[in-house]
Order: structure tokens, then C-alpha cells, then sequence
């Protein structure tokens, strides 16, 4: 589970996340909406400790910035960031030895199956496709078996192919009783899979609902997006 509690990003004068708070419970997958420049991946970054911040994040209990809270989660960033000179499988290897795991190499078979990379395992970082690298941070991070998986535009610069599997991928984990937060600003990319929705504008979040609050009320989701992040703070 994921708990956010006023969560604030100040860089000089430029308040860039304002007082955020939200949660995201054991099986549940939600969305973090909102356009470019909405605050979005600086959210991210705060939780998983890549930015200083006010405000209190807990994972599964455990303060974000120990080391408890990030043996539980995994990060899929908005761009790859793999090393020049590791082969793909080097990559796997490296998590593995971080994560202190054990028996991990049928599973990152698996996901590299899965993903089509399993004839680029002795590939290099940087001669990887953008598509490519993003699909060896998906097996980077899903490899430990995390319970808190965050996923920044994952979608961005993969094919057709791999966007089906990922969006398989997020059904096995929310089955499997992991917590997803998928930041995006492309609505129809995450549409059937979410179970709660945050909609963001100006480092604000302008809504938060449950999939069973919205079918219950008259707007979709798109309607209330485009409502609150086309006019001003409401």
C-alpha cells in the first residue's frame, strides 16, 4: 500500500507540487493524470526519494527514504536510463545482486520473453532502440517482485506489441495484490485498466475518484479531465 500526505516540491520561487495526498491500496491500480507540466513525474519523484520534499510518504507502513519502503517498490522511469556498456542481461544481473535475489534467472528469462528481448540479452545499453531501453527498465523493475510499482509514460515509444503485454503485465501485478501508480497525460492508454484516478494540473490535485464513483456518477472520466484541466483551479 501507498500512502502520499501533503507531499510538497518547492524549487526557488516555483511551487511545482502543492500539498499533494492520496493513497493507493494492495491490488489497486491507479492513475495519475494531467497534462505536460502538471506536476506529475515531480510526484513521482518525490515518493520514490529522487527529489527532497515536505510531506510524509509511506510504503506498506514504512517511511519512503528508508531502506524497507524501497526493497518494496519498482520504477519504471518517462526515459530509459540504462548504462552505455552493460548487455541487457548484465542489467537483470545487476538488480539482482542489489536486491540481494536469489534464483531470479528463469524469471528474467520470462520477462525478457515476454517483452521480445530474449535474443538481445547480450545487446549493449547503447545500442538499444528508445523502445528497447524502455522495455529493459520494465524487467529491471518488475524483476524483484515489488509491491509498489511505480510507472512514469510507460508507454512512450513502445510498440503495439509490448504495449498489449504491458498492459497485461498491470492486470497480473493489481491481481497479484501489488499497488500501481501510473502517471500519464494520454487517457485512452490506460482506459478499462484503473481502479482510482487523480487528475493534476499546476502541482494541484484537482480530483480524486474510484472507478465505481465515476460509473456511478453522469461524466466520464475524460469530461471531468478536459473540464478541470482546460479552465482554472476549481
Amino acid at each position: 500500500m501507498l500512502e502520499v500526505r501533503g507531499l510538497t516540491k518547492q524549487y526557488d520561487k516555483t511551487l511545482a507540487v502543492s500539498g499533494v495526498s492520496f493513497e493507493v491500496r494492495d491490488g489497486e491500480l491507479a492513475v495519475l493524470l494531467g497534462p505536460n507540466g502538471a506536476g506529475k513525474s515531480t510526484t513521482i519523484k518525490c515518493i520514490i526519494g529522487l527529489l527532497n520534499h515536505e510531506g510524509e510518504v509511506l510504503v506498506d507502513g514504512h517511511p519512503g527514504k528508508s531502506l524497507q519502503a524501497k526493497r518494496l517498490f519498482g520504477y519504471v522511469p518517462e526515459t530509459p536510463a540504462l548504462y552505455d556498456m552493460l548487455t541487457v542481461w548484465e542489467h537483470l544481473e545487476f538488480i539482482a545482486h542489489a536486491y540481494g535475489l536469489s534464483d531470479w534467472q528463469e524469471r528474467g528469462e520470462k520477462l525478457l520473453e515476454r517483452l521480445d528481448l530474449e535474443d538481445k540479452k547480450e545487446k549493449l545499453g547503447k545500442e538499444l532502440s528508445k523502445g528497447m531501453q524502455q522495455k529493459v527498465s520494465i524487467c529491471c523493475a518488475l524483476l524483484p517482485q515489488p509491491k509498489v510499482i511505480f510507472f512514469d509514460e510507460p508507454m512512450i515509444g513502445l510498440d503495439p506489441k509490448a504495449i498489449k503485454e504491458l498492459k497485461a503485465m498491470f492486470t497480473e501485478l493489481s491481481d497479484a495484490g501489488a499497488s500501481l501508480l501510473i502517471s500519464t497525460h494520454i487517457i485512452d492508454s490506460v482506459e478499462g485498466l484503473w481502479d482510482r484516478a487523480l487528475i493534476m494540473k499546476d502541482g494541484h490535485v484537482l480530483y480524486s475518484g474510484t472507478k465505481r464513483e465515476f460509473e456511478e456518477g453522469e461524466e466520464k472520466l475524460e469530461d471531468i479531465f478536459f473540464r478541470l484541466t482546460e479552465g482554472g483551479l476549481k
